[in-house]
């Protein structure tokens, strides 16, 4: 049987997070993102299990207190001992590939976004969670390619989606086609979809996909818009929607697409534009978790088009202006874990 990569909106196991602490670069805002791991934690226990990293005992401590505090349903909390730079698992985590009942936890070089930042350990997050005996009837496939999760996306068909800004940044040596030849043979995929315009400021990752286009469905991508003429987004995004709006199935037939709403402006302390974007949700069993930026008519919009995208499931807003304080987003802290393959 071979092997697949499911997308993010079949059966679930879990979701693998880390909890922030002072040696994380949320050192000065730490009391705020900590508000929002509870929060999320919190809406993810409500449907099924999150694997929470953490550093040391005492922060297991800090962290099942302020859990506690908040009502969390420890049931389905369960903290696992690791040791990580930072809290980016949606980069540094595995990436499931099923068959039948066998999973296969792909290990990509993980370099800090093309060498931003120190990840050493975080490149080891994948070995260490593998050595704890979390998964079940698994192997690990350490990959000698540089890839993050947020950086390519599925639709469990066999169709994966990606940018090549950002593949290219990690592999300027390679070719269009041979990034895609890498992509088929690493997910065993049978289609990939390079997207060559969209790009957030505040965002550096290089155009991860996570933050511009999403699949809600094999038939159906929902992506980030921007509508304000005036916005040094609005050109680019204009083009992704057009690249978006020709892209084909394998049948031939031409993808639903949905544009999510716009924010206004945010700007960190140090005047830097941020990336708020809708298309950062997490799905998860029964919910669609969305993170919120405090624009509370932008908010509410995006809240309306993802519970159109998802009619069976509850569209839940996360507060997450801390994350994007350090140029990520709710999907960014979080890896999904697919059914039957957690012990």
């Amino acid at each position: 049987m071979e092997y697949r990569w499911p997308a993010e909106f079949e059966p679930q196991d879990g979701v693998l997070l880390a909890w922030p602490h002072e040696g994380t670069d949320w050192a000065a805002n730490l009391g705020a993102v900590e508000h929002t791991y509870v929060a999320l934690i919190g809406a993810i226990a409500k449907y099924e299990r999150a694997l929470v990293c953490v550093a040391d005992a005492a922060i297991e401590r800090r962290a099942q207190r302020l859990l506690e505090d908040a009502g969390a349903t420890f049931e389905r909390i369960t903290f696992v001992t690791a040791e990580y730079d930072d809290t980016w698992l949606r980069d540094s985590g595995p990436v499931t590939l099923t068959a039948g009942d066998r999973y296969r936890m792909l290990d990509f070089e993980f370099t800090g976004w093309g060498g931003k930042f120190g990840a050493a350990r975080d490149d080891q997050i994948v070995a260490q969670l593998f050595a704890r005996d979390l998964f079940r009837n698994a192997d690990r496939a350490r990959i000698d390619f540089a890839l993050e999760g947020g950086g390519i996306e599925s639709d469990g068909e066999g169709t994966v989606l990606s940018t090549t800004r950002c593949l290219k940044q990690r592999h300027p040596h390679l070719s269009h086609g041979e990034l895609e030849q890498h992509l088929s043979r690493h997910l065993n995929a049978r289609r990939v979809h390079l997207i060559e315009y969209g790009a957030l400021e505040g965002d550096d990752t290089d155009a991860h996909i996570d933050t511009l286009a999403r699949f809600a469905a094999p038939d159906h991508i929902v992506y980030q818009a921007c509508d304000d003429p005036e916005d040094a987004h609005f050109g680019e995004l204009r083009e992704m929607a057009r690249e978006l709006a020709l892209l084909k199935r394998a049948d031939g037939s031409l993808y639903r697409i949905t544009p999510l709403p716009w924010s206004s402006p945010m700007h960190g302390s140090d005047g830097r534009r941020l990336a708020a974007s809708y298309a950062n949700f997490l799905i998860i069993n029964g919910a669609v978790l969305i993170p919120a930026y405090g624009d509370r008519q932008s908010d509410e919009a995006a809240v309306d088009v993802l519970q159109r995208a998802f009619p069976e499931r509850y569209v839940v807003p996360v507060p997450c202006r801390s994350l994007i304080e350090q140029n990520g987003s709710l999907h960014c802290v979080t890896m999904q874990v697919p059914r039957g393959a957690l012990a």
